[in-house]
């Protein structure tokens, strides 16, 4: 056939083979391929029926994203799909690893799906801004039903061949051999084809479709591609399989051409792309079986979990007795309530709690492979720590602090080992944010390095490697975010309008609710930390500071940027903070202007994207794309919108350019206005 399908007899069954590494992605050759083998069976006579089938680890786990930004090539997967449904003889679809998007489209136009145990199946393409292009809207319904099939596709939902098979999505699963029980399958359905289109339209009660409609639309924040979701698969109601089939195709095409879909796939291709460092290559990780962590606060214990449930054994050390029982307590609870809530069974649950052990003797981390630091963030005390790391530590073992602003050379040079010490930054809560930091010191060795990636990777993290510098990446960035947004409050805004601003944008919360939320005091001790280093000339604002000193530090103490009632839930407006803001405009004689929702947008990102231009000019970051995916990952920024390089990119050299000047006029003294060249192609790894 061709080098990616490959035909194989096994009697009157014919079994086509896709073999197109390392996914076995559903490239425009494996659609011509799939095309002349389907139609060359039914052209043979000795053939009664087929089975279709990935090699290696997968069936086909998705489309090729690479094709998505080019002109479609033909044959596109609708004809591929409409070959099998008028060739005449019965296919079944075999599926193992994962199905997705196109690939499980391709099952369900088969007359029939078996599955092996331990297959995943989907749609998402919602997830990358799209909808399913090949019938996945109007097959699906046809055996789901509306509803559940408006929350699968609109959701991009993954699901355990288990839950698939009790809906229906496949007919059987199997626990040994997947070829010859499909080879059997594809027997049993003799002669005649058993064929989704051919069911009738989907019967609905229009309050259940009206609530899924409802509930798709909120949790998909009414995002173009999930709005088209909706829209097509309801129309299987009254529409015909061939109207909703070309109502679906003329969707898919407009949308995959969208600023989302770019956005997304952007991000898609970063993702995948963000741990193949040069700096790397060949470095081989240290055997890690057993982790310790130190500190067994909120951090602490969420990296625990984290470990726990990426098969580890761990050692949680705290040096107060009850404040390890508190945070032994803590993982206990939340395994109890993973039970509670069907995501774990106990049994499970049981052997992830055996393998924690909790003290306050430090000898107990003497066997650790790697040892995570999660105490309070201050350079004096993680030096104390690592200093007594340093004698109970094995040799060869990975020392690393979850230090998300600090030195770690200077945490490095308490221990006599720095060669040994990375930075592994979690974002909180570490068990359940995928983001982790992987700061390279100057001293780290590649296999320490390389150690932290695998670990990283195995507790289901995105790692994103970054130089140590002051506040890495993400706070760095994060920082001059906020600094903009502080200069826009004591121009005129309020804070209310520019968190407002910035969550119509899609950010998770604004600024000035975050520190709140955060607590301004962690940011002021970080300030008070640099004050002297501090360019005198350099334009700073001094509204956080008299907060933090009447008393205003945010949730904890009920009040910060706003006032909190409901147990400081419910933030609310107060004119004490207005009172303030203008009395510092005042002292600084700033007439009060007012600005509009672009013009806050509009300069909080492009601080951002100044900062990641500077950032990676410095050699912080290893590539562009890689501030994006801290961004998005770790700092709420809406994934639709692609990231501050991305978005820097879709403007334009010139128009950046010219921005970044306007930026630098309003920002005065002390703002570096970078050159945005590393923003725009990839930085050297």
């Amino acid at each position: 056939m061709t080098e990616v399908i490959r035909i194989e007899r096994d009697g009157d069954i014919a079994v086509i083979v896709i073999d197109n590494p390392p996914i076995n992605a559903g490239s425009a050759a494996v659609r011509c391929g799939l095309l002349a083998a389907i139609e060359g069976i039914g052209q043979d006579a000795s053939i009664r029926g087929a089975v279709l089938i990935g090699a290696g680890k997968t069936f086909i786990a998705g489309s090729d994203l690479r094709e998505f930004d080019l002109p479609l090539q033909d044959p596109q997967l609708p004809a591929v799909i409409a070959a099998i449904e008028t060739c005449g003889k019965p296919v079944v679809a075999a599926l193992h690893g994962a199905a997705f998007g196109g690939g499980f489209e391709l099952a369900l136009g088969c007359d029939g799906r078996i599955a092996l145990a331990g297959t995943v199946v989907g749609l998402p393409e919602v997830t990358l801004g799209i909808i399913p292009g090949a019938g996945g809207t109007q097959r699906l319904p046809r055996i789901v039903g509306i509803p559940a099939a408006i929350r699968l596709v609109a959701s991009g939902e993954r699901l355990p061949v288990a839950k698939a098979l009790a809906l229906g999505m496949v007919d059987a699963v199997v626990d040994g051999d997947l070829r010859p029980a499909a080879v059997a399958f594809a027997r049993r359905l003799g002669d005649g084809k058993t064929l989704l289109r051919d069911r009738g339209a989907p019967v609905a009660d229009d309050g259940e479709v009206a609530a899924a409609k409802r509930d798709a639309l909120k949790a998909g924040r009414d995002r173009p591609a999930v709005r088209a979701a909706v829209e097509v698969v309801a129309g299987t109601a009254f529409l015909s399989i061939d109207e909703g089939l070309a109502r679906e195709r003329a969707a898919f095409q407009e949308l995959r051409l969208s600023r989302d879909a770019r956005a997304l796939r952007h991000l898609f291709f970063a993702e995948r792309e963000s741990a193949r460092y040069p700096g790397l290559a060949g470095a081989v990780p240290r055997t890690v079986g057993r982790i310790g962590v130190v500190g067994a606060g909120t951090m602490g214990t969420g990296i625990a979990i984290a470990a726990l449930d990426g098969g580890f054994h761990v050692v949680l050390v705290e040096a107060d007795e009850a404040a390890l029982k508190r945070g032994a307590r803590r993982i206990s609870d939340h395994y109890a309530g993973r039970v509670a809530a069907e995501k774990l069974d106990e049994a499970d649950a049981a052997g992830r709690r055996l393998r924690l052990t909790a003290a306050t003797d430090w000898a107990m981390l003497a066997d650790a492979d790697l040892i995570i630091e999660a105490v309070f963030e201050d350079l004096t005390v993680k030096q104390e720590v690592f200093r007594r790391l340093d004698a109970v530590a094995r040799p060869g073992a990975v020392l690393a602090s979850n230090t998300s602003y600090l030195d770690l050379d200077a945490i490095a040079a308490a221990t006599t080992r720095p060669r040994d010490v990375i930075g592994l930054h979690f974002f909180s809560p570490a068990n359940v944010m995928r983001l982790t930091e992987l700061v390279r010191g100057v001293a780290s060795a590649t296999d320490a390095l390389a150690t932290g990636l695998a670990v990283a990777k195995r507790l289901g993290k995105l790692p994103v490697l970054t130089a140590n510098a002051f506040g890495f990446v993400g706070n760095r960035i994060y920082a001059a975010y906020r600094r903009q947004c502080e200069f826009m409050i004591e121009e005129g805004a309020y804070p209310e309008q520019v968190d407002a601003a910035l969550e119509s944008f899609g950010l998770a919360m604004g600024p000035f609710a975050v520190a709140d939320l955060s607590g301004l005091d962690i940011a002021w001790r970080m300030r008070q930390a640099q004050a002297a280093t501090r360019d005198p000339e350099a334009r700073y604002v001094a509204i956080p500071d008299r907060l933090c000193e009447a008393g205003r530090l945010g949730r904890k103490t009920g009040a910060g940027y706003y006032r909190y009632a409901d147990g400081g839930k419910v933030r609310q407006s107060d004119p004490i903070v207005r009172e303030l803001i203008d009395h510092a405009r005042a002292e600084k004689g700033i007439a009060s202007r007012s600005m509009d929702d672009d013009e806050i947008r509009r300069r909080a990102l492009l601080a951002m994207a100044n900062e990641a231009a500077l950032l990676l000019a410095e050699g912080v970051a290893a590539w562009p794309e890689d501030v994006d995916l801290v961004l998005v990952n770790g700092y709420g920024f809406p994934r639709w919108e692609g990231g501050p390089v991305f978005l820097a990119r879709e403007s334009g050299r010139e128009t950046l350019e010219r921005d970044l000047d306007w930026l630098a006029g309003l920002s005065g003294p002390g703002f570096t206005r970078a050159d945005p060249a590393p923003l725009l192609g990839r930085a050297p790894g």
